[in-house]
């Protein structure tokens, strides 16, 4: 089978097709015929040696998300999914490839309406959006959510989650465009960063009563700004780090307010953990994206031949919501 593989690890340039052996549907494992796949930012950490895949997951394939047909199935998979069935979901690594094998129990049924393309910028950013809400910061309705860089895959469906949750919702980007896209999605309050400090907005548009939620992508860059945000017993949530791992923290802040400060990712969780996510994801958003209440959104569709353009296309940051490989 085809696969894009990391020729020269530490090196994002080395990302090539190439044909390697294809994997077998063993135990309770499917194997699907993936038609399109996602493209995300661990991707390309990986492929520049910074974000090693986990145990028991190819470390020279990437790919975190699939869409496609259901091709064989393992001899123990108990459930109700048969060959031709579409389905979508996420993979540790693996998914930058003709055919990838998954636990039957993280594959999802795509709704009616989606073709491929739009089914593969679903799974990593809506289940990674919905488990950081309602799992990691428990949103009730009426909650004020902040959410940075709506403009990325998890910004562009969180913002969509909080806002079919019932949340009030604020959201950054430094570009005016994406802003203006993201309302298009249910943005009740857009922040330009490239002119606004979003925290000093926060506080004078609440009258100093702060969000309940901050959901960031940002890390260190943001990180006090974020705890000046949040409401008494805010809930922090972080799933990036886009600017910078480490920083100072002001820990009186953190008492003084009882915040609630978590981390969260999805790839290095236990199985078990994942299967759970997913059954979660295909209980809330899946009907949502049935009945047309959250969408996918695709930034640009490229040939998996070119990886090289896919790549630079999220590394220029010029995009909004995903970009998708075709197979």
């Amino acid at each position: 089978m085809k696969a894009i593989v990391i020729a020269r690890p530490g090196d994002l340039g080395s990302l090539e097709v190439r044909e390697v052996a294809r994997p077998e549907a063993q135990a309770d494992r499917i194997r699907v015929r993936v038609r399109a796949c996602g493209l995300n930012r661990a991707d390309l950490l990986q492929a520049k040696g910074h974000y090693p895949a986990p145990r028991g997951v190819p470390d020279d394939i990437p790919g975190l998300e699939y869409a496609g047909e259901v091709d064989a199935v393992g001899p123990d998979a108990t459930g109700p999914l048969k060959v031709g069935d579409r389905v979508f979901g996420i993979v540790g690594g693996g998914g930058f490839a003709e055919y990838v094998v998954c636990p039957e129990r993280m594959a999802v049924p795509i709704p009616e309406g989606l073709d491929f393309e739009a089914a593969a910028a679903v799974p990593e950013a809506f289940i990674t959006a919905l488990d950081a809400l309602e799992h990691q910061a428990e949103v009730r309705p009426g909650e004020r959510v902040l959410i940075h860089a709506v403009g990325g895959g998890v910004g562009s469906a969180a913002v969509q989650v909080a806002r079919a949750m019932g949340c009030e919702v604020f959201g950054t980007s430094r570009t005016a465009e994406k802003l203006a896209q993201a309302r298009g999605l249910g943005l009740d309050h857009p922040i330009d960063t490239s002119s606004l400090d979003f925290a000093e907005f926060i506080r004078e548009f609440t009258g100093h009563r702060g969000v309940h939620v901050v959901i960031d992508h940002l890390g260190a860059s943001a990180f006090a700004d974020n705890l000046d945000s949040l409401a008494t017993r805010g809930r922090l949530v972080l799933v990036g780090q886009l600017g910078g791992s480490s920083t100072e923290v002001d820990l009186r802040v953190l008492m003084a307010k009882r915040l609630k400060v978590v981390g969260t990712t999805l790839r290095a969780r236990p199985i078990e953990e994942k299967v759970e996510a997913t059954r979660r994801f295909a209980e809330s958003v899946v009907p949502w994206l049935a009945r047309g209440i959250v969408r996918p959104v695709v930034d640009r569709v490229f040939a998996f031949e070119d990886i090289e353009g896919a790549t630079g296309r999220m590394s220029s940051n010029l995009g909004f919501g995903k970009v998708i490989l075709r197979l």
